[in-house]
């Protein structure tokens, strides 16, 4: 459920910008942070904020990868894909972490703790292969230290080693 003081905030957003729809992305992170992923009521909510339609809404929405379509699990894995990652081996690194999670890309973990996602460039073509976990950037990756940021995501969540 999206709170009035969400969608008091998506107006005073759209008060500053000389074509309130301009407001559309800020507002959509704001739904987006109130339930995790975007709703048919956060497309609703960030429409009646801004005065757009729900189509407008959800044509933005849907063409950003950063806006979660399904609910997403506690830690969300972005691996980056674009032509840097691609040719430092990133596909390699998708399947080992599939492997590792017992997961698809685009999938959950049957637990709810990872999402795996591939997406275009996340801007650290200098440090290829790089991720991203709930936004925070983890670069020059190998198998080896994909599977000790595993290991730590895992404490951090505390669920026992994997095999």
């Amino acid at each position: 459920m999206i709170s009035e003081q969400a969608k008091q905030r998506m107006r005073e957003l759209a008060s500053r910008y000389p074509m309130a729809r301009s407001a559309v992305m800020p507002s959509l992170h704001i739904a987006q942070q109130e339930e995790g992923y975007i709703t048919p009521e956060g497309l609703r909510a960030v429409a009646e904020a801004i005065n757009l339609t729900v189509a407008d809404v959800e044509s933005v929405a849907t063409f950003y990868t950063m806006y979660y379509q399904k609910p997403q699990g506690k830690k969300i894995i972005n691996v980056c894909t674009s032509i840097s990652c691609y040719l430092r081996n990133c596909d390699s690194l998708v399947s080992h972490l599939e492997k590792r999670l017992g997961i698809k890309r685009g999938e959950t973990t049957a637990d709810g703790n990872y999402t795996l996602n591939t997406v275009e460039c996340i801007a650290s073509c200098s440090s290829a292969p790089a991720l991203q976990v709930n936004g925070e950037f983890y670069e020059n990756l190998t198998q080896e230290s994909a599977d000790a940021l595993i290991d730590q995501l895992d404490r951090e969540l505390g669920v026992e080693k994997r095999v």
